[in-house]
């Protein structure tokens, strides 16, 4: 079998596409002015930051004036949650249990400061009850925030519901939609979201560069101090070029978004389906409807997840056991544990994430290789062995 190199962690980041690369360029050398600043090159970049913010809003459809460029998708829901919490002060807040460290961690420390914070639970698809979200809400609810698509699992949640719901009872509502901008059409509008974090790494952008999406009227409190850029809601000076990755990249991502996604989709529906038929004693994380297109989370038992990560790159395959920001922790996955599984069976856990760069051969490989990798590694394992079965 003749090695190749397949990139199959796009959850974690993405290449920069080259034409987004290209868009960027000038804006480190020929158009490097400050946008407060009054002289023609300041000026240049204050209108390339004011087209950048056009598309976007196009992209989103909403107005230009409610979007915000932040450093990415964790300080834009810091900024969102914090915002809100602290310009009431005190309250209740709703969240789900498998929401991404930068929201959970977030709350977290809310509840340190004396909020009060409601965990949705999920079932067996990573999908939270609506029922359950209305039981939930309170009088002094003062925010609902609820990731658009699972990182791990890439459960889709039930966005537009979420939203009426919190609509109907006048609470603020924020969506983590890093994994989910520029692999699926967002309409804020339709969908009811008063807040949106996205991160332009996750769709072909440079790392770094992020939005917050804010409705008109719902004002968090300012989260960086400073100077009046943004419109005197997020201080610093402009990452210009940034910010005309962003817009780039994300416009890019939507053009040809409904092919792409099948594409990408049967791509998905043959790795699960090939490894589930290869490999005894694994199971599919999630559902699969409901899902995004190039998420495939796997758990193998009687492994361990990181030692596959390692043996499939020495092969040339790069994937990973779940978060990227996580990577390196000896704790099993939350979102996994959340699901129902075991610690064990959680501790065996791979996620591959493909996107539209990825080919048929890309899926072939792995699929070849995967079964020998997991072979070899259960073969020096005292765990399989030991198997209940196997006695």
């Amino acid at each position: 079998m003749e090695k190749r190199f397949v990139y199959a962690d796009n959850a974690a980041t993405t290449r920069v596409r080259p034409e987004v690369l290209a868009k960027m360029l000038p804006y480190f050398t020929e158009h490097y002015g400050n946008p407060s600043s009054l002289y023609s090159i300041g000026r240049d970049s204050a209108v390339a930051i004011m087209q950048a913010r056009k598309t976007v809003a196009e992209c989103l459809n909403c107005d230009p004036n409610e979007i915000i460029f932040t450093s990415g998708g964790s300080e834009s829901d810091n900024m969102a949650i914090f915002g809100i919490a602290r310009k009431r002060g005190r309250g209740h807040i709703i969240t789900s249990s498998i929401e991404h460290h930068a929201v959970l961690h977030t709350v977290q420390e809310l509840e340190k400061e004396g909020f009060d914070v409601t965990y949705l639970d999920v079932d067996s698809n990573g999908i939270i009850s609506l029922e359950q979200l209305e039981n939930s809400i309170r009088e002094d609810t003062i925010l609902i925030t609820v990731m658009y698509a699972n990182n791990e699992i890439g459960s889709i949640q039930p966005v537009k519901e979420i939203g009426a719901i919190a609509r109907r009872h006048k609470i603020p509502f924020h969506t983590d939609a890093v994994q989910a901008a520029g692999h699926l059409k967002i309409d804020v509008q339709q969908e009811n979201i008063d807040m949106l974090s996205l991160s332009a790494h996750k769709f072909g952008g440079p790392k770094g560069t992020g939005v917050l999406y804010v409705r008109r009227g719902v004002n968090p409190k300012n989260f960086i101090l400073g100077g009046g850029q943004e419109r005197g809601k997020r201080a610093g000076t402009e990452n210009i070029a940034g910010i005309v990755g962003t817009a780039c990249a994300l416009s890019m991502a939507l053009e040809n978004v409904d092919i792409v996604s099948e594409r990408v989709s049967a791509m998905r529906d043959r790795l699960i389906d090939g490894i589930l038929e290869k490999i005894p004693y694994t199971r599919l994380n999630g559902g699969r409807e409901h899902r995004l297109p190039g998420n495939v989370n796997i758990s193998v038992e009687y492994i361990e997840g990181e030692s596959l990560i390692l043996m499939l790159d020495l092969n040339g395959i790069c994937a990973s056991s779940g978060s990227a920001c996580t990577t390196g922790s000896l704790d099993p996955s939350h979102v996994l544990l959340a699901l129902g599984l075991t610690h064990e069976v959680a501790h065996g856990s791979l996620r591959l994430t493909i996107n539209d760069e990825t080919t048929d051969e890309d899926i072939d490989y792995i699929l070849q290789v995967m079964p020998v990798v997991v072979d070899r590694l259960r073969a020096m394992s005292p765990v399989w062995e030991n198997r209940p079965d196997n006695k």
